[in-house]
């Protein structure tokens, strides 16, 4: 599985510490957001939130983990786009139950409150558990059709619901876009070239100019 790792700024110092509950588990890791002091420009739960959007429309990665101080933040910020499932993950058993009953591709952590002595260690047991099963498997077994028809239903709903993406970005302000775009590594990742959306690549083409 592709995972990237995506910080805010008030969350720079936890980056090293969710790097290193991901290793050894068998994923390629892309750290894109902010993981030291010289990152410029500052990316805020505003601008990860459309980094991880675009990521996980164009499928760069497959999985994305993001958050921000309490979780809260960055949660609103990235269910405001089309195709992403983001659950707001505390402890383990919240993994355990969203990735077997929700199967999202997202998931935002709380890196401030509440993140004190053994931090770490619950990070790592998160994303244990987070990815140790077969996203969707259901939970308990008797709910497992009806929470796979749930999620169709949502995938739907989410598309109808939403602007297309080349539609979200042409309207998108500066100060949300040009920062993320700007950002270190970021149009590497995106890999804007072999877009196959034409008007998606275009209006991206339109924000870089």
């Amino acid at each position: 599985m592709k995972i990237a790792v995506i910080n805010e700024i008030s969350t720079i110092d936890k980056n090293k510490d969710i790097i290193s509950a991901l290793e050894g588990m068998g994923h390629e890791i892309i750290n894109t957001g902010m993981s030291q002091a010289s990152n410029n420009p500052e990316l805020s739960y505003i601008h990860t939130g459309f980094l991880s959007a675009i990521l996980l429309n164009l499928k760069r990665v497959d999985f994305v983990i993001g958050g921000c101080g309490t979780g809260h933040g960055y949660l609103n910020s990235i269910m405001q786009y089309p195709g992403v499932f983001c659950g707001l993950i505390l402890s383990p058993l919240d993994a355990w139950l969203f990735s077997r009953i929700n199967g999202g591709n997202c998931i935002s952590l709380s890196l401030n409150k509440g993140y004190g002595w053994g931090g770490e260690v619950n990070l790592k047991l998160i994303f244990d558990v987070l990815f140790n099963a077969k996203p969707g498997s259901g939970y308990p077994e008797s709910r497992r059709e009806p929470q796979a028809i749930s999620r169709k239903i949502l995938s739907t709903i989410s598309q109808k619901v939403h602007y297309p993406l080349c539609e979200i970005i042409s309207k998108l302000e500066d100060e949300v876009i040009k920062p993320v775009l700007k950002f270190p590594g970021v149009l590497e990742i995106l890999d804007i070239e072999n877009i196959e959306d034409a008007k998606l690549k275009e209006e991206i083409h339109k924000r870089i100019s």
